[in-house]
């Protein structure tokens, strides 16, 4: 009996690598090749980078979403994406001058509606926890010394390096690398320079980039070079569904929008099929 076990799994290795049969795919890892990406949320209808706003992303079948993170005095990661707390809080100061419990105290809802009072400001590690494995995570990094060693960690030890990308300068991307090389990285740096801003992610081994502003025939050319060098391609940003067509014809992968519940009928339309969540077991 052992002698037929262990024949069969030598004939089952020699399959495998001659390519003759397959191992079942890993949902986990069937990552979109193209989409929305939810910017901040479903922040049009819902007080952005909240976990409220990442779950109604995730419930319209968003195939990216993105949010900001900062560091607390203490230390702590927490999602806002202005470097204070009055914009979107009932508070005020600086995050960086902020304790992590005062910064829990706050109201970052009732800004947007008085139906989202109390919603608090969530931190990197709630954030990663609540999201589904199958969708693109665009985790925007404000320039703080150490910031990049810290969100590293965290997606490492959530298991989300497959799916989560650091969108950040050269000096965050290689502080997060220094420490963890798989950390996948969207250049930041000289987004306004357009093929200067393309050259240097390419130089930097860039796994994802972010184009703005307006968009021209210029963009074929860019997106065309850009996929040879296997750099998928974001775009910041628009809701308007001529504009995300045309995006798409002209090779961006993910237009950032504000306004997922909307926009993705643009998709639907083109045949581009929102996410259905997929979660890990915990």
């Amino acid at each position: 009996m052992q002698i037929l076990i262990l024949i069969f799994q030598i004939l089952t290795w020699q399959a495998l690598s001659q390519g003759l049969v397959t191992t079942a795919p890993n949902p986990e890892l069937d990552l979109p090749s193209k989409g929305l990406c939810a910017h901040r949320g479903a922040m049009t209808h819902y007080p952005e980078n909240t976990l409220v706003a990442f779950q109604a992303a995730i419930d319209q079948g968003a195939h990216m979403i993105e949010f900001d993170v900062h560091l607390t005095l203490d230390q702590h990661l927490v999602i806002i994406h202005d470097e204070t707390v009055d914009r979107t809080t009932d508070g005020q100061g600086a995050v960086a001058d902020m304790t992590f419990q005062e910064i829990r105290r706050l109201d970052a809802g009732s800004w947007k509606d008085p139906k989202f009072a109390n919603e608090q400001i969530p931190t990197l590690r709630e954030t990663l926890a609540m999201m589904p494995a199958n969708i693109w995570l665009n985790v925007h990094v404000k320039n703080t010394e150490g910031i990049g060693k810290l969100i590293a960690e965290e997606i490492v030890r959530q298991d989300r390096t497959h799916q989560a990308f650091l969108a950040c300068s050269k000096v965050v991307a290689e502080e997060a690398k220094s420490e963890h090389p798989e950390i996948k990285i969207c250049n930041m740096d000289r987004q306004s320079s357009n093929w200067d801003y393309i050259h240097l992610t390419i130089d930097q081994k860039a796994d994802f980039i972010q184009l703005k502003g307006e968009v021209s025939d210029e963009y074929l050319k860019m997106t065309k070079h850009l996929r040879k060098k296997d750099v998928r391609i974001n775009y910041f940003g628009t809701d308007d569904p001529e504009k995300i067509k045309w995006l798409f014809n002209a090779g961006v992968d993910f237009p950032l929008v504000n306004n997922i519940t909307e926009s993705i009928k643009v998709c639907e339309r083109l045949g581009i099929a929102p996410i259905t969540p997929i979660y890990r077991e915990h």
